[in-house]
């Protein structure tokens, strides 16, 4: 009986409250449920029922292209029987199974065309190593592209075709700084080939710059459905401008799973600035490294929450040691723009042109100061010298070359590491049975300092019957002894 008589005291109860209410306060609320109420009704005219992103889908998409490429590899067929002793023992190890073979691969992906005379920006996966390149437009026709620039340390590329003085549509840059999160976007690209594809979501996340390995990277991350193939592609905001260059996806199945990520259109468009200026692809130097501001570091520095870089080791008369910065100081935004890790920083950087200023906003000691930073390019020094070693030592069938400040950012290694730097290695070979690695820095021969590849090679004409090798391989000093 009690479960009978609950619900009409319940609703006594709400009565009561809405007699104590003030009126004001009960106009309020009807209102609010009548406001309610009408957002869930049904459309009340055509017009609602034909709302569609239709007029700019139609509007951009001829901007946006689908990229095919071709490179030619050398694999070699092995058979199991090659592990087999006996088959050896006839046929031996270079039988007709392990000779190197070319074959054929194919890729595809997307692009976009941001200049009327035939400038396409994609990604740099989609074409790298492409001996030839296709870009087909929306309307079918197709036409061979060449590579203009390619910059790994940001995943773009940006090639040129022949419209044969047609103007081409374009899309225009937005500025990714302006855009939020929750803003409605679209993304357009050839996913899985099977065509050119439109989907919607919005924009997720701002900054992510934990995401994969590019050290100039702060990604915008969306819901949009991003698939193989939509490498290059478009994202674009409701006004019909480009905000992002979609470039990976997270998903334990390859596909998509509701999160991707684009290169920012600022970044972009700096990028295609300095691949059409003719002199390739060139950034602003920072001239510094630096970390995370974590909770005990923020604690140790008297700061109220986690935030900002701490600035580590400085280059010698680099833009950061000659606008005043010191090791122990704190960035906290660069030109008024929040940063919180040394990729935002670099990203920060990266999107400026040379010859301009940035405004880094700085604590030191308790307190805020600000610095201009000159934005100018890497120095090359010492010269590169990349060179094949050759002979009877630990290196042979290495190639090293000097480490300096632009060759170092160009191959995406620390920009102020110094030394020698192994670059490749040849297959079989006697540094490749040492296992050497690309990147590994030689710090000593026998006991020799090794700075410079002549330093090396002069250590390395001294015949020797065992050979000491001290390498620095990421944050570990390895030494290994070798007999001759």
């Amino acid at each position: 009986m009690t479960l009978l008589f609950r619900p009409f005291r319940i609703l006594a109860a709400a009565l009561a409250v809405l007699v104590l209410a003030p009126a004001a306060q009960v106009q309020a609320q009807v209102q609010a449920q009548v406001q309610a109420q009408q957002l869930r009704q049904v459309p009340q005219s055509r017009a609602e029922i034909q709302l569609s992103f239709a007029p700019l889908v139609k509007q951009v998409s001829p901007a946006v292209v689908n990229v095919y490429t071709r490179k030619v590899e050398r694999v070699v067929q092995r058979s199991p029987l090659l592990d087999d002793p006996i088959f050896r023992r006839f046929f031996g190890d270079r039988s007709m199974f392990g000779i190197p073979r070319e074959r054929v691969a194919q890729s595809l992906g997307s692009g976009v065309i941001v200049e009327a005379d035939g400038v396409i920006v994609t990604n740099n996966h989609v074409v790298e190593g492409a001996t030839e390149i296709v870009v087909a437009l929306s309307d079918r026709r197709e036409f061979e592209a060449k590579l203009i620039a390619a910059d790994a340390r940001s995943d773009l590329a940006i090639l040129k075709i022949d419209p044969r003085g047609e103007s081409l549509p374009v899309l225009e840059f937005r500025d990714s700084d302006d855009v939020q999160v929750g803003d409605l976007v679209l993304a357009i690209g050839n996913p899985f080939g099977v065509g050119q594809t439109v989907t919607q979501g919005i924009i997720s996340a701002l900054g992510r710059t934990d995401v994969g390995d590019l050290d100039t990277q702060s990604f915008i991350q969306t819901d949009a459905a991003i698939n193989p193939g939509n490498s290059g592609g478009a994202l674009v905001t409701m006004d019909g401008r480009l905000v992002g260059i979609n470039t990976a996806i997270f998903s334990q199945s390859g596909g998509s799973i509701g999160i991707g990520f684009a290169i920012p259109s600022n970044l972009v468009a700096s990028t295609v600035a300095s691949a059409v200026s003719g002199k390739g692809i060139k950034r602003p130097w920072f001239g510094a490294n630096g970390s995370t501001v974590t909770s005990e570091v923020a604690q140790g520095l008297g700061l109220e929450r986690p935030q900002g870089v701490l600035v580590g080791t400085l280059y010698p008369g680099g833009p950061a040691a000659q606008a005043g910065l010191r090791t122990g100081d704190v960035i906290l935004r660069v030109d008024g723009r929040e940063v919180n890790d040394a990729r935002a920083v670099k990203f920060r950087i990266a999107t400026r042109k040379l010859g301009e200023t940035a405004t880094l906003d700085v604590l030191r000691q308790g307190q805020q100061r600000q610095f201009v930073i000159p934005l100018r390019e890497a120095p090359e020094n010492p010269p590169r010298n990349v060179t094949p070693l050759a002979g009877n030592h630990p290196f042979a069938g290495a190639t090293v070359g000097n480490l300096s400040p632009a060759f170092a950012e160009e191959i995406g290694v620390d920009a102020l590491a110094s030394g020698v730097i192994v670059l490749e290695l040849g297959a079989g070979s006697p540094a490749a049975r040492l296992r050497m690695r690309p990147g590994d820095l030689v710090l000593k021969v026998n006991g020799a300092d090794i700075e410079t590849v002549a330093d090396l090679q002069k250590v390395l004409r001294v015949q020797a019957q065992q050979w000491t090798l001290m390498i620095r391989r990421g944050e570990q000093t390895l030494q290994l002894t070798v007999r001759a």
